[in-house]
């Protein structure tokens, strides 16, 4: 059924305004989707970069399957939670028209379920309402196979007892997404697809569509795997399931379009772009890090935005830096094995490696320790530096205890650890600091030192002896 995996990859020319990739940029990219897809076995990906606020990359690897002539990086994938983003856009969008406010309570718009008067769409968006999900599975479940409505999902999920206080907890809930979807249409007076394809997906740009007809010919396969066996194709959940929760597909490049306007604060307003990407607090003041829509992180002190997406067969993965100008997108064939995370984070690393953490200096204890291995390498190596050495411990390690010391441990290789056992303890004014040397085969032994105190502390005696 499946291609060579890697045969088909094409790339679509780009603007040059932006910072193109060298060719040692690109190599190290197709080298990163290429692990990505043998270690897990996903048939296919799609992936863009933007970089300096411009698409600069977009290129498809592998089999998309046999609804496709050809790999494209056209290709539609379903982006399921992605779509999340969009959806709450729509919600800010109307705020912005006047038409509702995130602090409205949902009973304004919904009123038939649970406590409708104690939650705001606000909470809903960030998935601190209490409704309880309708889809934590990571497979489809039988009631997939039938089609549903936003109606039927809210009167069989929704209508149950809050999972805890509005405001109180965070937990992913697909049916608040549900939910906030009605709202936009009661709101706007049109359906939800028709008000985003109106206000964001055509005047970006972006070629979108319902992910509930991106299947079959002309579409990518989506595919399943149950624990380590064969790649299998996967049966699209019926109509209706994702909606307003994961309601888009499109492809790599089309996203990267929205990660654009992100960036450059287009389509919503810089405030609501904000109100988006700002973290929601719980009544207590923990931080969710989920703002309306998007997770929340940071990398090198600087906010990162991003979202993952599960459909039937699919999975994604949207990695953003606005203040850096720069996205990932990593679309997959596939509803396993993690490849759109290695791949967005591989290139992340590649492109914008992260900043080394702040050395911190040693303290005593560990410079002494550190300096006990490198000693007891030099007895082993037979090459002892005698300048860490007290008049006395000078005076033990004669040629002979040298050479003794030399030949009895070098046969023994190189051992597996070299803790420390115990803690420092001072004994005629020296500081006592003993090690366990341990070795594959199971032998042990221990290392006694003394040592002046401080960093730069002589050595007055390094015994090594059997431990029993």
């Amino acid at each position: 059924m499946f291609r060579p995996a890697l045969a088909a990859a094409l790339l679509i020319t780009t603007p040059a305004a932006a910072q193109q990739l060298s060719a040692d940029e690109t190599a190290k990219v197709d080298t990163i989707v290429a692990d990505a897809l043998k270690s897990s076995g996903v048939p296919s990906a799609s992936v863009a970069i933007v970089r300096d606020g411009k698409i600069v990359f977009a290129r498809a690897y592998g089999d998309q399957g046999p609804g496709m002539k050809a790999t494209s990086p056209a290709a539609k994938y379903q982006i399921a939670s992605i779509s999340k983003q969009f959806t709450s856009a729509a919600i800010l969008l109307l705020e912005g028209e006047g038409k509702l406010s995130l602090d409205d309570k949902v009973s304004k718009w919904v009123p038939d379920i649970t406590d409708a008067d104690q939650i705001t769409i606000r909470q809903l968006l960030s998935h601190t309402a209490g409704i309880q999900d309708y889809w934590p599975q990571d497979y489809d479940f039988a009631a997939m196979r039938k089609p549903v409505t936003p109606q039927q999902i809210v009167d069989r999920w929704a209508k149950k007892p809050l999972d805890f206080a509005p405001g109180t907890a965070w937990q992913y809930s697909n049916t608040g997404y549900v939910v906030a979807g009605m709202i936009i249409e009661k709101a706007s007076g049109m359906k939800l697809l028709d008000y985003l394809q109106k206000k964001i997906l055509k005047p970006l740009g972006i070629d979108a569509m319902d992910q509930d007809y991106a299947v079959g010919k002309g579409f990518p396969q989506g595919n399943h795997r149950f624990a380590l066996g064969p790649v299998r194709a996967a049966t699209p959940a019926a109509h209706g399931w994702l909606w307003a929760a994961g309601e888009l597909a499109m492809s790599a490049s089309d996203l990267a379009k929205w990660d654009i306007a992100r960036i450059d604060r287009k389509i919503l307003s810089p405030e609501d772009w904000e109100a988006q990407e700002t973290p929601v607090l719980l009544a207590n003041g923990t931080n969710t890090r989920y703002g309306l829509g998007v997770s929340l992180g940071g990398r090198d002190g600087i906010r990162t935005v991003e979202h993952g997406g599960e459909a039937v067969g699919f999975l994604s993965d949207n990695f953003v830096i606005p203040k850096k100008r720069f996205a990932v997108v990593a679309l997959v064939n596939a509803d396993f094995g993690g490849a759109q995370d290695a791949i967005t984070g591989g290139i992340t690393d590649l492109l914008l490696p992260a900043a080394p953490p702040p050395m911190r200096p040693l303290t005593v204890d560990e410079a002494r320790d550190q300096l006990a291995k490198i000693v007891f390498d030099q007895l082993r190596g037979g090459r002892l530096d005698r300048t860490k050495l007290t008049e006395d411990a000078a005076y033990y390690f004669t040629p002979q205890a040298t050479e003794d010391y030399h030949a009895s441990l070098a046969p023994l290789g190189d051992p597996v650890s070299f803790t420390a056992l115990g803690k420092p303890r001072l004994r005629g004014g020296f500081v006592n600091r003993n090690y366990q040397i341990a070795y594959a085969d199971g032998r042990k032994l221990i290392a006694i030192t003394y040592a002046e105190p401080g960093y730069e502390g002589k050595f007055e005696q390094f015994l090594v002896q059997p431990r029993d």
